[in-house]
């Protein structure tokens, strides 16, 4: 299975990674705007909120998804944590995992690559899943079992995931493939159970 690696994956990815015994990650393709690489979606009390990862960007030059460096001018990272601590202090879950999410906003990683890989790590962790990947080495234009697609943030695509039970569901009502951040705060251990009954339709 071959995946984009993303920021705090959408659920989405990780109903298709639950479901894997091997994955490979996509490092040598070409830096996208506007998908999951660099933005997550959230639950707050205002409804869907975006977190978005500031990067350097090269005028005028393609860069490849694992050459991109992130921005720190703004203190992203700090915004980022003080928003989840907002949005999840009362979920169910929350205190249980922020200390080990805690590393991946108070340490300075230089690559987005790099943070999305630590991301992925902390939500496999919190899934109590071992699945190994590997990277490409070249571009693959194919692949038998291509995900990658599920890193486009702006799409069409229509998730029909079964309900579970949001912070603020009572304010804006169930919003379906939000980051697995809100998942594993709401759902916990169970997490898990709820990705391998839920199907992807392509």
């Amino acid at each position: 299975m071959l995946f984009q690696p993303t920021y705090f994956s959408p659920i989405s990815q990780y109903v298709a990674i639950a479901k894997a015994n091997t994955i490979k990650f996509e490092f040598e393709d070409n830096f996208q705007k506007q998908t999951y690489r660099n933005r997550c979606y959230i639950y707050t009390a205002n409804g869907k909120h975006l977190l978005n990862v500031p990067i350097q960007h090269s005028k005028g030059v393609k860069q490849k998804t694992k050459d991109v460096k992130i921005d720190y001018k703004d203190d992203w990272n700090k915004q980022h944590l003080k928003t989840l601590e907002t949005a999840y202090s009362s979920s169910p879950f929350f205190e249980y995992y922020i200390d080990d999410l805690l590393p991946i906003f108070t340490k300075k990683i230089d690559f987005l690559i790099d943070l999305n890989i630590e991301t992925h790590c902390f939500i496999l962790d919190a899934l109590q899943l071992n699945i190994p990947f590997t990277k490409t080495i070249d571009f693959e234009v194919e692949a038998k079992e291509d995900y990658r697609n599920l890193a486009i943030a702006k799409t069409k695509q229509v998730f029909n995931f079964k309900r579970y039970i949001q912070v603020f569901e009572q304010n804006h009502g169930f919003i379906p493939n939000l980051s697995m951040l809100d998942l594993i705060f709401m759902e916990g251990p169970n997490a898990l159970n709820y990705l391998e009954n839920q199907q992807l339709n392509f």
